[in-house]
């Protein structure tokens, strides 16, 4: 059985009550970061909607909602990268949610084999205007 989410109240109710009552966009998805819980190392952005958001709360590893392929995604469930769910937090109006994971197998996240999606920096050259991608900083 998944959660069901109170609809978001007062400003002061979401801001500074105890209810978790998740502020889903128009397409029923709020953004959820998981990052690493031992180094705080962002991993991945991605949706939740109210079941995959229950699935997580109900089963302490995170569930998806899978954009690109309109379907519920366990994280992990066929890469063995299953993300266990440390702690919770939600942003001051309830549109954004943090994770904090602990992450099976090899500690991968991203789909291209990497530990975070976020392996690239955006760099623009102040003499050209012209924006580029670049390999960022594995520590950071």
């Amino acid at each position: 059985m998944t959660e069901r989410f109170l609809s978001p109240g007062t400003r002061a109710e979401v801001e500074e009550g105890a209810a978790l009552t998740p502020r889903f966009g128009p397409d029923g998805l709020v953004a959820c970061i998981a990052v690493d819980a031992q180094d705080g190392r962002v991993l991945m952005l991605a949706h939740m909607n109210a079941e995959s958001l229950g699935r997580t709360l109900e089963t302490g590893e995170a569930w998806y909602w899978s954009r690109s392929r309109g379907e519920l995604w366990h994280k992990g469930a066929t890469s063995g990268q299953v993300q266990r769910v440390v702690e919770m937090r939600v942003d001051c109006d309830q549109d954004a949610i943090l994770i904090r994971v602990d992450v099976g197998g090899d500690g991968g996240c991203c789909h291209t084999g990497r530990r975070s999606c976020f392996y690239r920096a955006v760099r623009r050259d102040p003499a050209t205007g012209t924006v580029t991608l670049v390999p960022a900083d594995p520590e950071r």
